[in-house]
């Protein structure tokens, strides 16, 4: 019964055990679904169950219909073709990363558009090349070309190569078969419905990895930057002999590409930060990688940069698509590691992106449906030669600030590269690489800025700061495969050590109330003589069982197995001392008729260990011991003011084998010493665990558990008041008490003849 009286509430009921409480409350029988009842019901069909997998498989079915020509097809447009021509700036600029020719940064700029149109479940974003995961696949293609001959990768087409060197062809169907083998592994991740993986990247992890990215993708660019011949690195320490290479040929830099580059640099910077900071007042924001390409298209045809100056070009821009290829066996097996890798950081990012503007505009996203789109989206690009796809933020970021509504605006963005692909990639044949190296770098702004988290996580989270450090240090020095393994490695290793040491405390009374907080945060705390309260706020594993332990004896003073072995050793001395005669026991105490006895017998040895370690014993003796009291002769034994221990498990979610044997040992030894030990707060299923373990037995049984501390303090209260009556010939007539809290907030006893309960 709850009874409010103004800003307090009384609480009237019994003190309940987790058995008196299952006695007066009975569960209700669950019936847990089989494994083949699951299946069962997977596998009946209805017409309802038919039109949601439809809807869910191509999501287009659900907002197309809904579509608002009035009000949104002219925001699409617009959007269509700002994201569009930013797209193709960018399919040409991140090819680079890829080490392969630009044309086919445009392949990867169209066909993941088409096929997330009508599978992908997010309105917003911009899926194609994303600077991340250009990167990593441009990792997987130095590493496996240079060991690879013109014979053992089986290039199709290679007639219609259209001026392509064969080391260039190579380095495509690299790119292309892992873009396939990625797209695999996100298509069987998406139909097993196992999307949930992306959990174990936290924000830290990968805000701290785009970092390290970030860091790879601009020491890639300086060869283009300065037009400087580096070979390719991939194993671990790559960035820094490739950084040794750079700055070893310094001098033979060309002047024409580095101006240039700097020039397009400084200005994509200065624009970038004009569209931010007045983006609320710009319609749409300034197409400066549009502009800057025009520009620099211009002049460096006008004048004939690549003949006066030696500048690179993109050269050769093929017209139309070529013929799908097949993707290499033999790259796969090569590169399964990467792939996977790769898959989970496109999904992993493009999730996180397109989570962002569902919150914002409020309609659902599907992650195995995404997981499904993505990699279909990378199968059919890697088919057709592209690279793997995911959302580059600031593409994503154009196409909704300029007021795209729907994918509508990414299929519009697609027309314009099909446009560019088809009929005026020729135009872009003068641009330097330089330039696309720059606008490259002009993208990353947003990611090297997230060096300024670490301060902030600093002050939030210790923890999640060093996972963002760790991730920074092992992506830059091992590279991004090996770095990511190795940062979600050490965030898995973090969330072992917080739960292998959690910050235990003992807790007492607030206020004289229902109230237990850590004794070291208040003043008015309330402990009853004889009782400790300790609290571990994790689970309890084969990890921690051990420092559970220590800290537990930590807080209560004293080693519970070194009484028991000190009570056992003084046992036998008094076992020994009355048999032969040499002890009586008169009401004022033990009398002894000899000064001392040797007992270098008796001392601890490896022996004996075991034997000290059982239960007191003392049936055979015609008295009992007082533990507590004076005892004969020299024997001294630990005195101990502890009579009851609660054990807070509230937050302990589980327990396993290992740590389970360690608990029992620990309640057996507290036991054994007659300090009864409670634990309150555990669910049912915990407690149903332990029966199912055998948990339980003669000393160590079920009726330890209680509801709540207060609970538990309570019936330790009543239990001490019940012996001292029985103890007291003149208190028998108030064995029957109850304690309650006054209105000033102090807990009291009383007499009553009714049922024991508790009012708060």
């Amino acid at each position: 019964m709850i009874e409010p009286i103004g800003n307090q509430y009384i609480v009237s009921r019994p003190v309940y055990s987790k058995t008196t409480f299952g006695e007066e409350h009975k569960k209700k029988h669950r019936h847990h679904k089989t494994l083949l009842e699951h299946l069962k019901d997977s596998c009946r069909c209805s017409s309802q169950k038919a039109k949601r997998i439809a809807l869910s498989l191509f999501p287009i079915a659900s907002w197309l219909p809904a579509y608002r020509i009035k009000e949104w097809l002219l925001s699409d447009i617009v959007s269509g073709i700002s994201t569009g021509l930013v797209a193709v700036l960018q399919g040409l600029a991140f090819a680079l990363l890829v080490t392969i020719p630009p044309s086919y940064g445009l392949y990867a700029a169209f066909f993941p558009v088409i096929v997330y149109f009508f599978l992908g479940t997010s309105r917003h974003i911009s899926v194609g090349p994303f600077p991340v995961l250009s990167m990593m696949v441009g990792a997987v293609v130095v590493k496996v070309v240079p060991d690879a001959g013109g014979d053992a990768l089986m290039i199709s087409n290679s007639s219609e190569s259209n001026g392509i060197t064969s080391d260039d062809q190579q380095k495509v169907m690299v790119a292309a078969t892992v873009t396939i083998l990625s797209g695999i592994i996100q298509l069987l991740m998406g139909v097993l419905q196992i999307g949930f993986v992306v959990i174990y990247l936290s924000d830290s992890l990968i805000s701290g990895f785009t970092t390290a990215a970030a860091v790879h993708v601009l020491v890639s660019q300086l060869k283009f930057m300065l037009q400087l011949s580096v070979p390719a690195h991939s194993d671990p320490f790559s960035i820094f002999k490739v950084l040794q290479s750079i700055f070893s040929q310094i001098e033979k830099t060309n002047i024409a590409d580095l101006v240039t580059s700097l020039i397009i640099l400084l200005i994509v910077f200065v624009v970038k930060e004009i569209n931010q900071r007045y983006k609320a007042k710009l319609p749409v924001p300034i197409p400066i990688e549009l502009i800057m390409t025009v520009i620099a298209t211009g002049v460096s045809y006008g004048f004939d940069f690549k003949n006066r100056f030696n500048v690179t070009v993109v050269g050769d821009m093929p017209s139309g698509f070529q013929a799908p290829i097949t993707p290499d066996v033999g790259i796969f097996q090569q590169t399964i590691g990467d792939s996977f890798a790769i898959a989970i950081v496109g999904f992993a990012v493009a999730f996180s992106v397109a989570s962002v503007y569902s919150l914002k505009y409020d309609y659902p996203i599907d992650g195995n449906q995404e997981l499904i789109a993505l990699g279909l989206s990378n199968i059919l690009t890697g088919s057709f030669r592209g690279f793997a796809s995911s959302t580059a933020l600031s593409r994503s970021g154009v196409q909704e600030s300029t007021g795209g509504k729907t994918q509508i605006a990414g299929l519009l963005s697609a027309i314009i590269v099909l446009i560019v692909i088809v009929a005026i990639g020729f135009l872009l044949e003068p641009l330097q690489k330089s330039v696309l190296a720059a606008l490259a770098l002009g993208n990353l702004k947003g990611m090297l800025m997230q060096f300024a988290e670490i301060g902030r996580l600093w002050k939030k989270d210790k923890y999640d700061c060093c996972v963002w450090i760790v991730t920074f240090i092992c992506a830059v020095v091992l590279g991004l495969g090996l770095g990511l393994a190795a940062s979600v490695a050490f965030q898995l290793l973090t969330i072992v050590f917080r739960t292998q040491f959690p910050k235990c405390s003992s807790l007492a009374n607030v206020g004289r109330s229902n109230i237990y907080k850590n004794k070291k945060d208040y003043d008015d705390m309330y402990e009853p003589e004889g009782v400790r309260i300790f609290r571990c706020p994790s689970p309890i594993y084969f990890a921690n069982i051990n420092f559970f332990k220590q800290k537990l004896i930590d807080a209560i003073g004293f080693n519970p197995l070194r009484i028991l072995r000190k009570r056992n050793k003084a046992l036998k001395k008094i076992r020994k001392l009355q048999k032969k005669g040499l002890l009586q026991v008169t009401p004022k105490g033990f009398i002894c008729t000899v000064d001392d006895v040797k007992d270098s017998d008796e001392e601890l040895d490896n022996n004996q260990i075991e034997e000290l370690d059982q239960p007191i014993n003392t049936t055979d003796l015609p008295f009992q011991i007082d533990w507590n009291g004076t005892l004969p002769l020299n024997i001294v034994v630990p005195k101990i003011s502890l009579h009851s221990l609660i054990l807070d498990f509230s937050a302990v979610s589980f327990l396993d084998i290992s740590s389970m044997r360690g608990l029992k040992t620990i309640l057996q030894e507290f036991i054994r010493i007659q300090v009864d030990v409670y634990i309150v707060g555990s669910d049912d299923d915990f407690i149903e665990k332990l029966a199912r373990c055998e948990f339980f037995d003669d000393e160590v049984n079920d009726s330890i558990f209680f509801l709540t501390i207060h609970d538990a303090v309570l019936h330790i209260l009543m239990r001490k008041d019940y012996s001292t009556s029985k103890s007291s010939p003149s208190q028998e007539k108030e064995k029957n008490c109850d304690f309650t809290v006054n209105t000033n907030g102090s807990l009291r006893n009383r007499e009553c003849r009714v049922p024991v309960e508790t009012q708060f």
